[in-house]
Formats: structure tokens, C-alpha cells, sequence
């Protein structure tokens, strides 16, 4: 994996549903201690409780167990109680992005990626990608509920990251993504201007981030044309795509002329003024991004990031768009498990190649493995 990492109705969930999973303080908590000393493994019997709760008919009871569920995966690392029963926790957290409110899909997109990140690349991983894409899939060709398809393609970025074993199967998820960012070759393309710009701004970022995993040396570049000046149109801000006629033919007779249309478009975007009502921390970062952007255009100068992990040697550092794009993606999909994840993880040591400092402190699982009651504190 470290290889090739480096080669609804319209309405949005409001962010208090988002909320609600991380001011969950606790993973595993609303049951008595008393259990802990009445079974053996005390842990394995209350993610038994909230699997049995993920098969129940009321939609509040299956939302309730999502949240404790994904608050456990995102707290703790339980690869060694999750190995062998993910097959059935898969099984109810498709039926939940089935079924499901638009609340229950977010949580259940969340399971499945999280579940995925803490099994880590292999069969099992290999296995949700499978189960987990024809269902994600329908979300994203339903066009019904653009909540449900941004959770959709954030959850197929994730489960194709991390459990694709070919290019094959990394394209199937790319070509379902691209087609919500062009939709020329879908099946609703008569629909293409019910799209809002966070549907389109999930579907770029997890196509990008997919991408990432391809090495250069792969790509055919006329194959990558269309999707390049697709990309070059969306800077225009030509949302929709419209831009099918003459001035999307000009740029097809000049490709070499891309490079410097791209480097005036960073360039004016780099120094875009704010209007009134601006959002001015959105602007700032919008300014940095595009910035570095034209720093790489124009001088080749990569991009620089750490991030201190713990103590004081243990940093993660990228100097590169594909490490940055991971890191950005991981880290915004992970939210406050992230650094937990990034201490304890294999999968995300491996892909940034991070050695963490073991001899000072335990690993989360060894904690919770030596004092199962921390689960419920």
C-alpha cells in the first residue's frame, strides 16, 4: 500500500449531525460496569449489543449504535475485536446506506471506511471494497439526495484507498466518481444542473485523491485529456460543464496553452479579494492553496507539510501533491481519530512511512487490551 500511495433532498445534513457522532465522549458507555465483570471479554459483549441493535426495525436505535460504533472505531484501535466479525458489521452498515435516513447513511459511510482504515490492506479490506461498491454505486447514480452521495464518495474513496489490488478496480471507482463530476457518459445526464458545487467539490476531491494511487508512469496522457480540461472549465467556474463548444475545442487544439491558462487562473485565485459576507479563513486558505499551485507550475517547487504526532520526535511529513492529498483526505475523513489512528495504525504508518516512538507508552489497543473497563469510562 505504501507504494502506491506514493507513485437526499438538496438539503445538507446540518453539521450537528456530524457533531453529534464526535461530542460522543465516550465509545462503548451506556452500559453498566457490572457487565465487565460478568464476561469474560467485556469489550467483545458490548460490540455484540450494538451489533444486535443494528438489526433492529426502529431507524433511531440503528442511528444510536452507528454513533457509538463509529465514536469506538474513531477512539480506538479494534482491529482485534472487529477481525473476525466484520463480515456481519459490514452486512448491517450496507443495509443502513440502503435503507437508511440521511443521518444513518452518513454514519454508516463513516463505518465502512473506519472499519476499512482499521483492518488495514488485505483480504478483509478487499472484501467491503466488493461488498461496498455496487450499493455506493446506486447512491451515486440515484442523483437523489446529495448528503447521501457526498457520504457515498467519501466512503468509496476511502474502501477503494485501501482494499483496490489493481488498477482495475481503482478505475471502476474513478470512472463512478467522474461520472458526478461530467456526467456526459451516466444515465441522468438530462439531470447534470440539479448538481450543487458540494457534491461536485466531494466528487473532485475523492477522485483526486484516488488518483494519487496510480503512479505517472501508467497514465496515457490523451486518455487523461478530457478529464484535464474538464478540470481546467471547473477553474473557469463553468459548474456545469456547459462549456461543450468552441472554446472547449480551442483548448483541445492547444494543450501545450494549459499550462498557462492554468498558471493565470492560480495566479488570479491566489490573489482573489474577498467580497462582502466572504468567508475570510475559507479565502486565506483558498489564497495558500492556489499559491502553492502556482509555485508548482511555475518553478516545480512541491509542497511541505508536518505534523507533530507525539513527543518529540515523532513528526509526519509530506513533500509531495500525492502525499498531501492523502494526508488532507485521511485527515478530514479520520476527523478527531485521526492522530489515534496515526500512532496505532499500520496502514497510515506505512503510507507515510512513519516510525512512531513505542518505548515511552502503550498502544491504544494494548491500554484498552490491559484495562477493558476503559471502554466504559
Amino acid at each position: 500500500k505504501k507504494s502506491k500511495a506514493r507513485g437526499g433532498g438538496d438539503d445538507l445534513v446540518d453539521s450537528s449531525d456530524a457533531d453529534s457522532v464526535g461530542s460522543s465522549s465516550t465509545a462503548l458507555s451506556d452500559l453498566s460496569i457490572s457487565y465487565a465483570t460478568e464476561h469474560v471479554n467485556s469489550q467483545e459483549f458490548v460490540l455484540d449489543k450494538y451489533i444486535d441493535d443494528l438489526y433492529e426495525k426502529r431507524g433511531s436505535t440503528r442511528e444510536a449504535a452507528l454513533v457509538k460504533l463509529v465514536d469506538a472505531f474513531e477512539s480506538f484501535m479494534l482491529h482485534g475485536l472487529v477481525e473476525n466479525k466484520y463480515a456481519t458489521l459490514l452486512s448491517q452498515f450496507n443495509n443502513s446506506v440502503k435503507k437508511g435516513s440521511t443521518k444513518e447513511v452518513f454514519l454508516a459511510c463513516r463505518a465502512i471506511g473506519l472499519l476499512s482504515i482499521t483492518l488495514g490492506a488485505g483480504s478483509s479490506s478487499h472484501e467491503i471494497m466488493e461488498e461496498s461498491h455496487p450499493q455506493l454505486c446506486r447512491v451515486l447514480q440515484a442523483w437523489s439526495d446529495a448528503s447521501k452521495m457526498i457520504y457515498a464518495l467519501d466512503c468509496l474513496a476511502v474502501i477503494t484507498f485501501v482494499g483496490a489490488t489493481d488498477l482495475a478496480e481503482t478505475e471502476l471507482s474513478l470512472k463512478a466518481m467522474w461520472d458526478v463530476i461530467h456526467p456526459k457518459s451516466g444515465a441522468n445526464v438530462g439531470t447534470v444542473r440539479k448538481h450543487r458545487p458540494p457534491v461536485l467539490a466531494a466528487a473532485i476531491s475523492a477522485w483526486t485523491f484516488l488518483l494519487t494511487t496510480i503512479g505517472s508512469w501508467r497514465i496515457n496522457t490523451d486518455s487523461w485529456k478530457e478529464s484535464v480540461l474538464s478540470s481546467v472549465l471547473l477553474l473557469y467556474g463553468d459548474v456545469n460543464m456547459g462549456a461543450t463548444g468552441g472554446a472547449k475545442n480551442k483548448l483541445f487544439l492547444d494543450m501545450q496553452g494549459l499550462k498557462a491558462k492554468i498558471s493565470g487562473l492560480a495566479s488570479n485565485l491566489s490573489a482573489e479579494a474577498g467580497g462582502k459576507g466572504a468567508d475570510k479563513k475559507n479565502l486565506t486558505d483558498q489564497r495558500d492553496l492556489f499559491q502553492r499551485i502556482l509555485d508548482f507550475v511555475k518553478y516545480g517547487e512541491c509542497p511541505e507539510e508536518s505534523i507533530k504526532i507525539a513527543g518529540k520526535r515523532d513528526v509526519l511529513r509530506v513533500s509531495s501533491w500525492s502525499e498531501l492529498i492523502q494526508l488532507n483526505f485521511l485527515k478530514r475523513f479520520l476527523g478527531k481519530g485521526f492522530l489515534k489512528h496515526v500512532k496505532d495504525n499500520g496502514l497510515l504508518q506505512d503510507i507515510f512511512d512513519i516510525k512512531v516512538d513505542t518505548t515511552e507508552t502503550l498502544s491504544s489497543t494494548d491500554k484498552v487490551r490491559k484495562n477493558p473497563a476503559m471502554l466504559d469510562e
